[in-house]
């Protein structure tokens, strides 16, 4: 008998399997995404990102992350080097079934975006008791008459 582990993130396959291809939210917003018992973990670097101008929601299966890096130069400078974006970031991840969409939390802290993502308890794998009930034959007596 095959066994098979439950995984919330199953339609995340998809996003996932584009390897390192780097879109515009790779750049500005890079992502780790890892399991961790019955945890599902995603960091999102968001250095120079002011706290007050981080958004996240959950829509449906969506949950959205929108972030804002503002130009901190002025119209005048003359650039030699330009590599860190500015401007509006957002970033996308389908969630699976089976997940607590009510109990995520998200914490700020050195640049880094944590998001805790627990696995719904409704969908943890768990163990159902066999028990056992003496059967339930009739039994026949002799008429001792």
């Amino acid at each position: 008998m095959a066994t098979s582990s439950f995984d919330p993130f199953r339609d995340l396959d998809r996003w996932l399997t584009g390897g390192m291809v780097r879109t515009p939210a790779s750049v500005g917003m890079p992502l780790d995404l890892y399991r961790e018992g019955e945890t599902f973990v995603a960091r999102i670097d968001l250095p120079g990102v002011d706290p007050a101008t981080i958004d996240v929601d959950v829509e449906e299966r969506t949950l959205t992350v929108r972030a804002e890096r503002p130009a901190t130069e002025g119209a005048d400078v003359q650039w030699l080097a330009h590599e860190r974006p500015t401007g509006t970031f957002a970033r996308q991840l389908t969630l699976g079934y089976g997940l607590a969409l009510d109990r995520i939390s998200a914490q700020y802290t050195d640049g880094v975006l944590t998001l805790t993502i627990p696995v719904a308890e409704e969908a943890r794998p768990r163990k159902i008791e066999v028990t056992h009930a003496p059967a339930n034959h009739p039994v026949i007596e002799a008429d001792n008459a």
